[in-house]
């Protein structure tokens, strides 16, 4: 039988409930990667709406060829600031001190953040085809973005040499996030089945502040999205790289209805679902290195057990890597994924 996306079930994983039929997810797929797939190029920096509106029409095709039911897209912040950079860069950003913070052109920021971003919503709206919608919103979350205007390093010193800006710096990005997500939801939030924000809090081995600083500075500013996207109807994936087991319980309390991103040498997928499935969904499961590292036949016979198992164990569950598809994938490994649902899916039809 041909495919038919239907979102609702992504939905029904963000409400932490078991779909009728096992959902596919990704965080991204990088434009790279689909070009090979497709055998098409893909220009994501044009300005012309027309060439615009053509990528995004190759993009929408992909996702519902592979079968998945939605199609994940974010517009990112970070990369429309002011001086942007500093996030992978390893360099200071603009703002080293109060006089910084002042002059930063923080009220300027949503109307360049629509200038940028109003096209490729506009194109993808277009090509969305029916029975899906897309996963995303607001992209780079509250600590990311603290990343690019500060740098890791001068944050980490800011921190103790003025904790009163480095407090007032979150509570900044906050009334900014606020103000952005507020504006997508009026403008676009019917495009959305499930809206999302990805803040990587963690490494391998702890989280990437303490865990107290997090739950004083960077979770009250995720409460007040949150609270924005579940008073418009919305349920909320929250995305993040790392170890951040101390401080899951709160941001569980701040109000995520489910949880990507695992690394097995962190922790198996399973220990996520014991630990928070009564409470949260699950999407992801499949460690990169199974996905980079192994022969095809190999990637789908585990992820017919795998994904089989994470099925069974948790409420509410779609399948997918853990973290994202990049350019270095091999694309045999990721076909054998899909490949994979679609046996689990007909092994579930079967009965």
């Amino acid at each position: 039988m041909a495919f038919e996306p239907d979102y609702h079930y992504i939905i029904d994983v963000a409400s932490n409930k078991k779909p009728e039929r096992l959902p596919l997810y990704e965080h991204q797929i990088d434009a790279s990667f689909i070009e090979k797939i497709m055998d098409e190029p893909l220009d994501m920096e044009t300005r012309d709406f027309s060439e615009l509106s053509n990528s995004y029409e190759k993009i929408c095709k992909f996702w519902k060829m592979m079968t998945y039911d939605t199609i994940s897209f974010e517009v990112l912040v970070c990369p429309i600031l002011p001086d942007h950079g500093a996030l992978y860069g390893g360099k200071p950003g603009s703002i080293q001190n109060r006089d910084d913070f002042q002059k930063f052109p923080f009220d300027e920021i949503p109307e360049i953040f629509w200038n940028f971003w109003t096209p490729h919503i506009e194109a993808i709206k277009k090509a969305i085809p029916s029975g899906m919608k897309l996963v995303g919103g607001v992209g780079n979350g509250v600590f990311e973005i603290s990343e690019d205007l500060v740098g890791y390093e001068y944050l980490c010193l800011l921190m103790y040499d003025d904790p009163d800006l480095f407090a007032d710096l979150y509570v900044k990005i906050g009334d900014l996030m606020s103000t952005l997500w507020t504006q997508l939801l009026e403008r676009y939030g019917d495009l959305f089945a499930v809206c999302r924000m990805g803040d990587d809090l963690g490494y391998k081995f702890s989280t990437m502040l303490a865990p107290d600083t997090i739950i004083k500075h960077i979770i009250p500013q995720y409460r007040r999205i949150i609270d924005l996207i579940h008073g418009a109807g919305k349920r909320f994936l929250f995305h993040s790289c790392g170890n951040i087991f101390s401080v899951m319980e709160d941001v569980i309390e701040a109000g995520i209805d489910a949880k990507h991103s695992n690394e097995d040498i962190i922790a198996p997928f399973s220990k996520w679902i014991d630990l928070y499935s009564d409470r949260i969904g699950f999407f992801g499961g499949i460690d990169l290195n199974l996905l980079c590292l192994e022969e095809p036949q190999t990637v789908f016979q585990e992820i017919v057990r795998l994904g089989q198992e994470f099925r069974n164990k948790a409420r509410g569950y779609a399948v997918g890597s853990g973290n994202s598809i990049p350019d270095y994938i091999p694309v045999e490994n990721y076909l054998a994924m899909i490949e994979a649902v679609k046996e689990i899916r007909r092994i579930e039809l079967k009965g």
